[in-house]
């Protein structure tokens, strides 16, 4: 069985994210999205609130794609959540020039902690080029139009958020 881990902090998961998902279920019988618990990003929504909105975003990708897609928290070392959930390959999504120049690093140091597990970069569709979290949710907490970033249930989600920031007075998204 080919088992691919995609990482990331999926902080809300995006169509850029969902992209990559697609076409990454086309290689691999097992994907499996690893939400990284990374709480030096101070992330908008929960951990739980991640897991569960790229859970709901993926059922229809499973079913239409054929391929198993698991959806696993993770707060170790890349290389670490690769083996543990039987992972030989990690699937990254590249937008930019300078992306490649981040992601050339980590799969330097990842072939040094385990030199069996591969990494393989997917280019993200062209209209998808410019989605990045971080943006997205400073368009949201700025009252700007998402849909073309973000599913209508995404969407939603960040409108919750920021109204919940505005009414808690916390209204500092990242």
């Amino acid at each position: 069985m080919r088992i691919a881990l995609y990482p990331g902090t999926f902080d809300p998961v995006t169509l850029g994210h969902l992209d990559i998902i697609n076409r990454a279920t086309a290689l691999v019988d097992r994907l499996v999205i690893g939400v990284a618990i990374n709480s030096d990003k101070n992330p908008l929504f929960s951990l739980d609130e991640r897991v569960s909105m790229i859970t709901a975003e993926c059922r229809d990708v499973s079913t239409r794609s054929g391929c198993e897609i698991r959806v696993h928290p993770f707060d170790n070392l890349l290389v670490d959540c690769a083996r543990d959930v039987g992972a030989n390959l990690i699937v990254r999504g590249l937008r930019a020039v300078a992306d490649f120049e981040y992601e050339y690093q980590m799969v330097g140091m990842n072939r040094a902690l385990d030199s069996g597990i591969e990494t393989v970069f997917l280019m993200a569709e062209a209209q998808h080029q410019a989605i990045a979290s971080k943006l997205v949710k400073e368009i949201a907490r700025l009252g700007g139009d998402v849909s073309r970033f973000v599913t209508p249930a995404v969407k939603e989600a960040l409108g919750g958020q920021m109204h919940t920031q505005e009414r808690d007075g916390s209204g500092t998204a990242p």
